[in-house]
């Protein structure tokens, strides 16, 4: 299936490889809706579909077993990326792996971690 690239901010996301990234984890039959957001509208969607006021780096939904769905605010990205010693490409590359781990159903942990790392270091 397909990845579906949108974006509402100004300046076009950097290149990563979406596809490539998207088929390993997920595999080629599912469908991925990658959306790059502005602050404003990723608070109201972070306060409208988990109660939580803050401004979100990346949010995972999955909307079937083969579809889902990945939101992406670059502002916080690239506020966070020198916090973690990576560019903000590189920044917003392990968001978006962190974004599809969640949708394969890991969560927060060593495994996941591991899994992280490995990818970002593969396609970095």
């Amino acid at each position: 299936m397909s990845i579906t690239i949108h974006s509402t901010v100004k300046k076009a996301p950097p290149v990563i490889p979406y596809q490539a990234l998207k088929d390993e984890v997920l595999g080629k039959r599912y469908s991925l809706y990658v959306n790059f957001v502005g602050e404003k509208r990723g608070r109201k969607i972070n306060q409208e579909s988990r109660g939580k006021d803050y401004i979100p780096n990346v949010l995972s939904f999955p909307l079937t077993d083969t579809s889902g769905e990945i939101y992406l605010t670059p502002a916080v990205a690239k506020r966070e990326a020198k916090d973690w010693s990576h560019s903000y490409s590189k920044h917003l590359l392990y968001l978006f792996i962190h974004g599809l781990l969640h949708l394969k159903g890991y969560d927060h942990g060593d495994k996941m971690d591991a899994l992280e790392n490995r990818l970002l270091e593969k396609y970095s």
